[in-house]
């Protein structure tokens, strides 16, 4: 794609997402959107992020400041970090056998690693796992065994992101930090708070925290992109429209079982941006009202990686708590040597039913875009 036409899709991509902000409305018991509160870590996070009893969905369920004190496998921390592959947390709801779509509002952190005050994942969980830093986001894909982060067996998950139909969040209350961008000293340096993410899962609906960050959970699978504040198109990058697309299409990789990797790369095409014989376009999901989506026009394809540097699980995650319920299965061993671009990448699970169609740009496009935003 030329620098002119990845300019073009950037600037459509991010007037979409002002579209899904615009629509989106607030709750008048607490009118400032989750993503224009900014705190300082540790000393400017309050107790609760979102405490007003009067909102509609009610309040936050957990807490936000977390410490020793509140490390345990019960925890109710909504306060969570990515800094690196040994050292990450997924949102995942408090109570087992849990559906996302039904606690997508409650979910609390489920870190890799003692230390952050939250639940901590128990050994065996994560089944494979690929972190690639970009000059603009860290995004972290895997395999997991979801029903040791509480999510039933069987469920495809579905979409956190820091916006959502009120602004609130899923989590209501969720908070973002990461040590590890450059413009922030990189590796180890003081927590910044990551105002935009997005995490998901293979799913019918994906699990994402968007924009700064986004996070899809379910379908055993989980993938999670981080956007650095001072970097560039955050908006397009972390993208949070996308939400019935799953991992393949907002974080394609090249995760795979058994796998523990790090390596760095280039950004992604901004998700919904594709060409065909030479021509841009941009590809806007379809409402649910419209029903299960079974085609998309194109397929994407992971950015080009390199320096990949393969770790051994059991040396990344040393102080996990013993699994409990169903008996974790046997992925996480030992290193291995992989070439990127190769092997099995997370991919969602699409819906089957009528056929997809394209959204046009023009009043058709403010009503699919209000629609989303009711659906994230």
């Amino acid at each position: 794609m030329s620098p002119s036409a990845l300019s073009s899709a950037l600037l459509a991509v991010a007037a979409v997402s002002r579209i899904t902000f615009v629509n989106a409305q607030p709750d008048p018991a607490d009118p400032t959107p989750l993503v224009d509160k900014h705190y300082a870590y540790p000393s400017g996070i309050p107790y609760q992020v979102d405490y007003n009893t009067a909102a509609i969905r009610g309040p936050q369920v957990g807490y936000n400041i977390c410490n020793s004190t509140t490390e345990n496998q019960n925890s109710m921390c909504q306060t969570s970090f990515v800094n690196h592959i040994d050292d990450f947390c997924l949102w995942a709801p408090p109570q087992p056998n849990s559906t996302i779509g039904d606690t997508e509002g409650q979910e609390v952190a489920w870190c890799t690693k003692p230390g952050h005050g939250t639940r901590v994942m128990p050994a065996g969980a994560l089944q494979g796992v690929q972190l690639i830093k970009t000059p603009n986001y860290i995004q972290i894909a895997g395999f997991i065994d979801q029903t040791q982060v509480n999510i039933a067996a069987g469920d495809y998950g579905g979409e956190l992101d820091p916006h959502g139909a009120d602004l609130r969040g899923n989590p209501l209350g969720g908070l973002m930090y990461s040590n590890a961008f450059p413009s922030n000293g990189g590796n180890n340096a003081s927590y910044q708070q990551v105002i935009d993410w997005t995490k998901c899962v293979p799913s019918m609906r994906l699990l994402c925290l968007s924009d700064i960050y986004f996070s899809f959970m379910g379908g055993d699978a989980f993938c999670m992109k981080i956007c650095d504040p001072a970097g560039q198109n955050q908006q397009a990058l972390c993208q949070n429209i996308y939400d019935r697309l799953g991992c393949e299409y907002n974080a394609p990789n090249n995760a795979q079982k058994g796998v523990f990797e790090v390596c760095e790369g280039d950004d992604m095409s901004p998700v919904g941006v594709y060409t065909t014989n030479g021509a841009t376009s941009t590809y806007y999901q379809p409402p649910e009202s419209l029903g299960p989506i079974t085609t998309v026009p194109y397929t994407p394809t992971p950015a080009p990686s390199s320096n990949c540097v393969t770790y051994a699980s059991t040396a990344l995650y040393t102080s996990q708590p013993a699994p409990t319920g169903a008996a974790t299965s046997a992925g996480a061993s030992g290193a291995k040597t992989t070439a990127s671009g190769t092997g099995s990448a997370v991919s969602p699970a699409k819906t089957g039913g009528a056929a997809t169609m394209g959204v046009s740009l023009g009043a058709g496009l403010v009503g699919v875009v209000f629609a989303m935003a009711f659906l994230s």
